[in-house]
């Protein structure tokens, strides 16, 4: 969290512990809120994986991009990864036990999508055309 908030947060007398709180909720929602982080996850939920597939399959991400969601995803301890001694190298990326729990609430996600999307979809189209 950024000190200019904490100070707000401060000053409208909410408790530091508090403080610590939203700060954590914040930044956590900001990862698993992440689009790429949905999409790894949501892979992963099938079973370990190496990097390439997983770059196959998350249409879109640059190996860049790739590679620093799973590090951030490593270090919440939401992945594991497991680097194999051979030739050529072959590293394999999967789910925790937090990381499983995570794709179960994703999967939730998902599935209300599902369930919704033609309502969003008539939602939008009633409100692009009275703009």
């Amino acid at each position: 969290m950024d000190a200019v908030l904490r100070a707000e947060l401060t000053a409208q007398g909410v408790a530091p512990d508090c403080v610590e709180t939203i700060g954590l909720v914040r930044d956590v929602l900001a990862r698993v809120g992440d689009k790429w982080t949905v999409l790894i996850i949501t892979e992963l939920a099938s079973g370990p994986m190496r990097y390439t597939t997983l770059h196959e399959k998350v249409p879109g991400i640059s190996q860049r991009m790739l590679s620093h969601t799973l590090r951030t995803l490593h270090r919440d301890g939401l992945i594991t990864r497991t680097a194999f001694p051979e030739v050529p190298p072959r590293v394999e990326y999967e789910l925790t036990a937090l990381g499983r729990s995570l794709a179960q609430a994703v999967d939730h996600l998902v599935v209300w999508i599902r369930t919704h999307q033609s309502a969003i979809v008539d939602n939008r189209d009633t409100f692009d055309i009275g703009n």
